[in-house]
């Protein structure tokens, strides 16, 4: 029982036990070596799964866990990546559904009537999300305020209603999958937001894969599972799970490197100071994927590689713009192939009717007018591509202009 524990006063938790291995070295591991074990059951996708795989991978530091959200429609794979990844690591908890005040009845209750939720190297994932009521109550916990906050949500016993404190301990690796485009400014600097592939190539890759899952899902488990590579993964996962590693540090060289990077920006954004976090703890991820490689600076520390900045960087530069513009990446997407070339075409105005029909021409697929108003027309002005105003011959429409 940790000592956080013992001051507060609460009963150790029943915790399951968890298969242990035999301490042993690991031999070094690349970043297109994990692609191709996570290609196994992710087809394409290359930046977001391993972007995610990180994710999960940083929940077994002290405090560089970082987080991500998937936004984008229906039946594009967003639960689908973090699902199979996860697959591969001890300590998840998966949600299909948590109401905002749900989440803090998972708790542990002390002698003085105050309860305990421990998310100490957690990693929690939330599955088609209908709002972000939820994330607006963990705020704290996903910006890494305090390791210890305190909730206070209101509770029905006994028929009536009364105050519960909630004292939530630790940082986790959090996951969040939602079709809801819109996400609070607030909400959006605490995560990594990304968008799986929508293009005809990868689409057709996941029906092979899904035939070939569905016509014999015991052979398709026993192929997966039996897969030596796969296997040494888990194993590698456990063991550093186990190795309880507190802190990565990123020495002066590769630290001055890293400010090169973003103070070269012509114009820095408040978010900037989380993006650089960001940066820095996908580095982390990589140098704890290969910590026995490592030099290590005392007990329980590591130092990064040149080679870890490197990795991470190949991720971050995938993501970086939609990230800047507070855009998920689906959007811009949109943005790109769809409305854009409406305007190069020499159209000094378009409609939305314009940009559902490109839609359906692009995608083979229709796009909501609700969604394209309330949500995707929206983003972009807040991002300064477009603006809207009312058509003048006919008040009834909006006509989309190019910033």
């Amino acid at each position: 029982m940790s000592n956080i524990f013992q001051k507060l006063g609460f009963k150790k938790p029943t915790i399951k036990t968890e298969e242990k291995i035999e301490p042993k070295i690991f031999p070094l591991i690349t970043k297109e070596e994990v692609l191709d074990i996570l290609g196994l059951s992710i087809k394409s996708d290359e930046h977001n799964k391993l972007a995610t795989f990180l994710c999960m991978l940083s929940a077994f530091t002290d405090s560089s866990q970082f987080n991500i959200a998937f936004s984008a429609p229906s039946s594009s794979g967003k639960s689908y990546i973090p699902l199979e990844i996860s697959k591969l690591f001890p300590s998840v908890q998966s949600f299909g559904y948590a109401s905002p005040t749900s989440f803090f009845h998972d708790n542990i209750e002390n002698k003085d009537g105050e309860f305990m939720v421990d998310l100490e190297r957690k990693i929690l994932i939330f599955l088609d999300m209908p709002h972000y009521e939820l994330l607006e109550k963990i705020r704290p916990v996903l910006s890494h305020d305090e390791k210890v906050i305190t909730v206070k949500i209101t509770d029905r016993s006994k028929r009536a209603l009364r105050t519960k404190k909630i004292l939530v301990k630790g940082y986790p690796a959090v996951i969040f999958c939602s079709t809801k485009l819109g996400m609070d400014e607030q909400e959006f600097t605490r995560f990594l937001v990304l968008s799986p592939e929508s293009d005809q190539g990868k689409i057709r890759e996941a029906i092979i894969q899904r035939i070939k899952k569905e016509s014999d899902n015991k052979a398709y488990d026993e192929w997966l599972e039996s897969d030596i590579r796969r296997k040494e993964l888990k194993e590698r996962i456990l063991a550093i799970k186990e190795a309880n590693i507190k802190d990565v540090k990123v020495e002066s060289d590769l630290s001055k490197e890293i400010e090169d990077i973003f103070l070269k920006q012509k114009f820095l954004k408040p978010r900037n100071s989380r993006d650089v976090s960001r940066l820095i703890n996908f580095t982390k991820s990589f140098t704890l994927l290969n910590l026995w490689q490592r030099k290590t600076d005392g007990e329980g520390i590591i130092i990064a590689k040149k080679e870890d900045l490197n990795d991470a960087l190949s991720i971050w530069d995938k993501i970086f713009e939609s990230q800047q513009l507070n855009l998920p990446p689906y959007i811009l997407e949109l943005y790109n192939i769809v409305i854009l070339p409406l305007f190069e075409i020499g159209t000094i105005t378009i409609t939305r009717q314009d940009i559902l029909k490109k839609h359906l021409e692009v995608y083979g697929r229709p796009l909501y007018d609700g969604q394209l108003r309330k949500d995707i027309l929206p983003m972009l002005e807040t991002a300064g591509f477009i603006f809207q105003e009312q058509d003048q011959q006919d008040k009834r429409k909006m006509l989309v202009k190019k910033l």
